[in-house]
């Protein structure tokens, strides 16, 4: 009863910029944690950036400076902003969230259908 819903993905040239959302619906209880992984063909799913939900973020190596998380806790809603956008940016990004539902005690782990990112080079 609780779901994901990712936007924001498509094609864009080196160096271009995409922003990608994230909205969580359903019976939510609280939200923690929200962020972004991405799985590119043949490699494993890694984290891309998190935010708490006071606002701490935390990034993979790769992307800072580049991309920026960011969330609106009355929305529901995580957002990333990708600048400067590279070949090897191109992935399969997920959103993920901790959700405690209404009526739970414990956070359950989330996951977004996925959107597809594709920069050409």
């Amino acid at each position: 009863q609780v779901q994901l819903v990712e936007s924001g993905g498509g094609l864009v040239q080196a160096g271009g910029s995409l922003r990608l959302s994230c909205s969580a619906s359903g019976r939510i209880g609280s939200i923690n944690v929200m962020g972004w992984y991405r799985q590119a063909p043949g490699k494993q799913r890694e984290l891309v950036a998190e935010i708490t939900s006071g606002g701490s973020s935390n990034y993979a190596e790769s992307v800072k400076g580049r991309f920026t998380i960011s969330r609106d806790n009355a929305k529901n809603t995580v957002y990333l902003q990708m600048n400067t956008l590279k070949s090897e940016d191109t992935a399969v990004f997920y959103c993920n969230a901790e959700i405690r539902p209404i009526g739970f005690s414990r956070t359950n782990n989330y996951w977004g259908q996925g959107t597809q990112v594709t920069v050409s080079s």
